[in-house]
């Protein structure tokens, strides 16, 4: 049974959709799915010229072609499906993947800056990948991204734990994180220099964060343990907003304020490990998303993972494209863009404490 509902207004001016099917109500607010309608048309534009860009230079129309045409040019189809394609959908889901877990940390510590690359949980990911490849010299996706993940939540836990006092604050939580990350990126070097030129070179190589070499094997199982993160997050999205209002808040209304940030932060640090495995650190999207994502929706929250996850792959489609056109790892890119967004950021705050 289907009742098709006109836009009503919820709040101060927000209209929504209702969609009515099989004894089941859903709401959406019109704004956000406009918006994430246009940031899918933007990722799919941007994806048709990644497409085409290479020392194969192909139209639009010769890569849909290649994309939709069994009879199209097996050269373009080669080129196009078996070699570009997995890079394009790698950077849709490591950005997604990014841009949710920067949401689900600023709303742990309720503030902008509070993103895993800035908070130092990467740099466990990071460091933790960094052992497995060169104290256990494996180089397998899964052994990788099972050190990223455990060097993460390592991390993590370190940190709250050094944060904890009389509770755990957002500004307390950050500024211990900026110091665990800067240590453990100081160890990483000096684990880098006290091995062979050749594994330290192949590591740095991969802490750049590039999308080059990667294909449907590996593809198949980040998106698969992507949608298995999204739906935790999901679960998770409604405690962590409730206790953006303050725990008192959040306990009168029945949420276990310790379990709701414990399962926050691991299904974050999870998200973050999937990237830092397949791909290598990439920094500033987890960042920057939420925020573009807040703007356009113009929400109270950034924990919004739809309009989150598809910001996100669009920032990194779109430095990806770039690092094409200049022939530099992608984050290299997402660093010297995000640079500029951090310190941006940084006055806006500071200017903002001062008022």
């Amino acid at each position: 049974m289907t009742a098709a509902t006109p836009p009503a207004r919820v709040g101060p001016g927000r209209a929504t959709w209702v969609w009515r099917r099989w004894g089941v109500a859903l709401r959406f607010e019109r704004r956000s799915v406009l918006v994430c309608g246009t940031l899918a048309a933007v990722v799919a534009l941007l994806g048709v010229l990644a497409l085409g860009t290479g020392s194969l230079r192909l139209s639009p129309a010769e890569v849909l072609s290649a994309l939709f045409d069994p009879d199209a040019d097996p050269r373009a189809r080669l080129v196009v499906v078996t070699w570009r394609l997995p890079r394009l959908l790698f950077a849709v889901v490591c950005g997604a993947a990014l841009a949710v877990s920067g949401a689900i940390f600023q709303s742990l510590t309720k503030n902008p800056l509070g993103s895993p690359d800035v908070i130092g949980f990467a740099s466990g990911s990071y460091a933790g990948a960094s052992v497995v490849m060169l104290l256990l010299g494996s180089a397998d996706y899964l052994a990788v991204a099972s050190g990223s993940l455990t060097g993460g939540t390592v991390t993590a836990l370190l940190v709250y734990a050094l944060a904890h006092r009389h509770g755990v604050r957002p500004f307390r939580l950050i500024i211990v994180g900026i110091a665990v990350g800067a240590f453990l990126s100081s160890l990483t070097s000096m684990l880098l220099l006290s091995v062979s030129p050749q594994q330290a070179m192949l590591v740095a190589t991969w802490g750049a964060g590039s999308l080059n070499g990667l294909g449907f094997e590996q593809l198949r199982v980040a998106a698969v343990v992507l949608v298995v993160l999204l739906i935790c997050a999901a679960t998770v999205v409604r405690p962590l907003v409730q206790l953006e209002m303050g725990d008192d808040t959040a306990v009168a209304l029945g949420v276990n304020a310790r379990r709701a940030r414990f399962a926050g932060t691991l299904v974050g640090v999870a998200l973050t490990a999937l990237v830092t495995a397949a791909v290598g650190p990439i920094a500033f999207v987890a960042l920057a998303a939420p925020q573009i994502a807040r703007r356009l929706t113009r929400g109270a929250t950034t924990l919004r993972i739809a309009p989150a996850a598809l910001t996100g792959a669009a920032v990194l489609v779109t430095a990806d494209f770039i690092a094409q056109r200049v022939d530099l790892p992608v984050g290299v890119v997402t660093v010297c863009v995000g640079g500029v967004y951090l310190a941006w950021l940084l006055v806006r705050q500071y200017r903002g404490g001062r008022r």
